[in-house]
């Protein structure tokens, strides 16, 4: 029987990866009542950790690394100490050469050989020639790198790894996701920080140590879970349905698990769910040039094939950039990028396995009689896809939504920005401590006539 039931607290929370589980914990924690939906049996949207037949697997490469002093000590403190700190050890597959990943100098140089190097270089030198007699902006991902890197790295790395990972050619992809994503783009700084002396020195990108928890990254969802305060209440395995809105405030919020649905009464709103999902969850429903910008955002969704191996340990690095396209994937967690319907996205288990090992066992890290199992997960609306003009889709929607006085988005979904997991706890600190700040200046009372006489003398 399929039921409704009706809620009230001071702050409905959609989405539960970490900047939604941020803003629900530490609002819990100023003592706030709390109601946080998710779409999944599990929380942490694409920071969690799955375990099946004995085997953790993250959903994806993942590794904590933050510049943000408050961002670290909060999940240091989380852990209760209970995490590694661990020697990164990464290397990129060029062809047939492996390079250390951030460069090293003598290995740049041996692996490129003397005449590409020089090329970089030369291209590098060019492009900042010219780049102080054009002011031109760049319009696309490629304008950007050539003219901050030089054609020769483009062509070596980032043409087909940007064009594998979103789908779409270099020149339709705005250059404010390598802006966002890299500052100062991760590759492209490590080969200029091996062959120029000090560049990039300062870029968290090229870190070489980071904190990762022994099992799992999701291990920093779960502490988080499990320390809500109990006047938080999580709903998972339950989707957004609409959000009814009056007066420049959302009213309630419709959720439905399957079983009954739920109307939801907070104070305030926090969306982390995908800025496309919250436009059309609206209703009365947005005018139409709203919807419009919505319709032109696209996501880029994500298979991850786990390929369990009957082996104490593969490689000891703990990633490995693979650029060109005839290797679509990582390491022994595959990621593959893709759009809903493409063809991967719609392998059978047994395909999209077939296709991981044969293409780790060319890389020569398995023989594919060590396999043992696999599993094979599809994840819907994983990044957010910057084609050229995005911006301009997310203003007109930003634009509308600043008219709700208690809608607050936040995340990687909710913004429409690509976060890694620091920025988005951070998004969720920020959006907590106003919350925060804002419950407790609603709670101090006005001063009453004896008050103000006392203050005016």
């Amino acid at each position: 029987m399929r039921g409704q039931i009706s809620n009230n607290c001071d702050a409905v929370i959609l989405g539960g990866g970490l900047a939604g589980l941020t803003t629900g914990y530490l609002l819990g924690q100023a003592g706030r009542s709390v109601t946080l939906v998710e779409r999944e049996a599990s929380l942490g949207g694409l920071a969690r950790t799955v375990e099946t037949r004995g085997f953790c697997f993250d959903l994806g490469g993942h590794r904590f690394i933050t510049c943000d002093a408050e961002v670290d000590a909060f999940v240091r403190e989380l852990l209760a100490g209970d995490y590694l700190e661990v020697d990164r050890s990464s290397r990129i597959l060029l062809g047939k050469n492996w390079f250390h990943y951030p460069l090293r100098p003598l290995n740049a140089l041996s692996g490129f050989g003397i005449p590409t190097a020089a090329k970089i270089l030369g291209d590098y030198a060019a492009e900042r020639v010219k780049a102080c007699f054009d002011s031109t902006p760049p319009v696309s991902l490629e304008d950007w790198v050539v003219r901050h890197y030089g054609r020769r790295l483009f062509a070596l790395y980032f043409k087909d790894y940007s064009e594998k990972v979103w789908g779409i050619d270099c020149r339709n992809i705005a250059p404010e996701w390598i802006e966002q994503r890299v500052q100062g783009l991760s590759l492209g700084a490590a080969i200029l920080n091996a062959l120029i002396p000090r560049f990039g020195t300062a870029r968290s990108t090229l870190a070489t140590r980071f904190l990762y928890p022994p099992l799992g990254i999701g291990q920093i969802a779960e502490h988080m879970g499990q320390r809500m305060d109990g006047a938080t209440r999580i709903l998972n395995s339950t989707r957004v349905v609409r959000l009814d809105h009056a007066d420049e405030r959302i009213r309630q919020v419709t959720v439905d698990n399957g079983n009954h649905t739920d109307i939801l009464h907070g104070v305030d709103i926090v969306s982390t769910i995908p800025l496309q999902s919250l436009v059309t969850a609206l209703h009365p429903r947005p005018p139409a040039p709203v919807l419009a910008a919505a319709s032109r955002l696209r996501s880029r969704d994500l298979v991850v094939v786990a390929v369990m191996i009957n082996k104490s340990r593969v490689t000891e690095h703990t990633w490995i950039y693979v650029p060109e396209s005839k290797i679509p994937k990582t390491l022994l967690v595959a990621e593959y990028f893709c759009f809903r319907g493409d063809t991967i996205w719609n392998r059978t288990t047994s395909e999209a396995t077939r296709l991981t090992v044969d293409g780790l066992e060319r890389l020569g890290l398995i023989d594919k009689r060590e396999v043992l199992n696999s599993v094979v997960l599809r994840i819907p609306n994983a990044y957010p896809l910057f084609e050229v003009g995005f911006k301009e889709h997310c203003e007109c929607i930003h634009n509308y939504l600043d008219r709700f006085d208690n809608l607050h988005v936040a995340g990687r979904g909710g913004t429409f920005r690509y976060y890694n997991m620091d920025h988005a706890i951070r998004s969720g600190m920020d959006i907590a401590g106003r919350l925060s700040t804002n419950a407790a200046m609603q709670r101090t009372p006005e001063p009453g006539p004896v008050d103000k006489m006392v203050q005016l003398g």
